[in-house]
Formats: structure tokens, C-alpha cells, sequence
């Protein structure tokens, strides 16, 4: 499922499948992407690159879940590469960076950027 929040600038997605379940947070207010995967128990950040990402009043509900599901969260793609989060900010000014929904997404999980 997916919901949009103009007004906030964010999308939330929520797959639920079996051990492939996972909620993820576009927040283009603060230009990052946070996907917590549950089998992992690990939160996943990256910038949001607005070459392949699509804009907030781009995106239309079936048409974005649709291309998402095939390709983003397609177990047969690897399309990015992440290191674990050691940040030379303290922790509170990460959240600051990162904005208020990914915190409450990923807080008490290690991060990996």
C-alpha cells in the first residue's frame, strides 16, 4: 500500500509479504529514502536522486505501486549498495538531517547509508 502526504512532502509504502516485508519513507522535504526491512531488522537511507526518482506531483497511486512492486522491490534486482552508518554527526544531528519520518521509521536500528 501506499500513501501519499502532499502536504508533508512524503510517500510511505508498506509491502507486506511474508519475510519480504518491509515499509519504506520518501521524504522529499529532507531528500532521503529510508526502507526498513523486517526480515533484517536494519534500516536502509540514501539520498534521493531526483534523476531516477520520481517527483511527489509525479507520482499516481496504481501507476507508481505498480512499477514499484516489479521494479524497486523486485528481489532480483540489486540496484544499490549500502555501507553501515558510521556518521561523524552524533545521532540527534543524523535525525535532524534525515527529518522526523525516517526517524520514527528506523529509530533503535542500525542504519546502513
Amino acid at each position: 500500500t501506499m500513501t501519499v502526504h502532499n502536504e508533508k512532502h512524503i510517500v510511505e509504502v508498506h509491502v507486506r509479504s511474508g519475510v519480504y516485508s518491509s515499509d519504506s519513507v520518501f521524504d522529499y522535504s529532507h531528500g532521503y529514502i529510508a526502507t526498513r526491512l523486517f526480515s533484517r531488522n536494519a534500516c536502509f537511507i540514501m539520498k534521493i536522486n531526483k534523476n531516477h526518482a520520481p517527483e511527489l506531483r509525479e507520482i499516481g497511486r496504481l501507476d507508481f505501486e505498480r512499477e514499484t512492486m516489479k521494479k524497486v522491490y523486485s528481489p532480483n534486482n540489486v540496484w544499490v549498495q549500502f555501507q553501515s552508518g558510521h556518521s561523524v554527526l552524533d545521532r540527534m544531528k543524523d535525525w535532524v538531517l534525515y527529518g522526523r519520518s525516517i526517524e520514527q521509521l528506523c529509530t533503535g536500528l542500525p542504519l546502513y547509508q
